[in-house]
This record gives C-alpha cells, sequence and structure tokens, in this order.
C-alpha cells in the first residue's frame, strides 16, 4: 500500500466512510430521508475538491515534463467530473446511481494520487542521479 499524506488519507478516509454509510437516517433536509447522507457527501467531496486543486510541486523543463503534463490534464478532468457530480449528491432521485458514481471518482483520485506519488519519486530519483 502507498504512503499517503495525513491530510489526503484523513480525506480519502472520511468520503470512503461517508459512501458507505447508509442512506437511510432521518434528517431534516426537506423531508429527505438520505439529506443528511447527501450533505455529508457533499462535504467530504467539497475536501476532495481542496485535496485536487493543492499544489503538487514545481514543474521543470526536463524528461519528466510529459508526465506531469499529462497529470496536470488527468487533474483537471477529475476536477470537472467532481464539478459534476456536486450538484447531483443532492439533488439526483436515486441515491444508489450517486453513491456509484462518487465511489468510481473516489477511485480515480486515489490512482491519480498516486501517479502524482510516484512522479514525486521519479524527480528525487532524476536529481540524484538515479540507479544509474
Amino acid at each position: 500500500m502507498s504512503v499517503l499524506t495525513p491530510d489526503a488519507a484523513t480525506v480519502l478516509t472520511a468520503l470512503r466512510e461517508a459512501l458507505a454509510a447508509p442512506a437511510t437516517e432521518t434528517a431534516t433536509t426537506a423531508g429527505d430521508p438520505a439529506g443528511r447522507w447527501r450533505w455529508t457527501v457533499r462535504q467530504r467531496l467539497a475536501a476532495l475538491g481542496d485535496l485536487l486543486t493543492a499544489p503538487s510541486g514545481a514543474a521543470a523543463d526536463d524528461g519528466l515534463a510529459a508526465r506531469r503534463t499529462g497529470l496536470m490534464r488527468q487533474r483537471t478532468l477529475l476536477l470537472q467530473r467532481l464539478g459534476a457530480l456536486n450538484p447531483r449528491v443532492l439533488e439526483h432521485p436515486d441515491v444508489t446511481i450517486v453513491r456509484d458514481e462518487a465511489q468510481r471518482l473516489l477511485v480515480d483520485v486515489q490512482h491519480h494520487l498516486q501517479r502524482r506519488r510516484d512522479l514525486a519519486w521519479d524527480e528525487v530519483e532524476q536529481e540524484l542521479g538515479g540507479s544509474e
């Protein structure tokens, strides 16, 4: 298993737990029995967005520039998906569909963060001369 920053691990775990929670609690949100679940997931998704928009390191003009550009493009797509999902969490009538979509996004974000960490390791290796 990969090493995550405490903030990233906390954000990912909080979203995973919120998605796993039953969406049938009684809430005061306009008679919607899943209202509390929806609001909690929405808050966790906002934290996920903050995690994705956090600076990930300085760009350099080196052999890793193409990977860095690919990661930026991937991050942009993830943020677009997150932006489309945010209102659906509160408004879509079928909680199961929303949960599935959010879980897919969570997995994709985890993969993105792993690629970002891999790139950071490769940058360090390149600085130090690698295994050559």
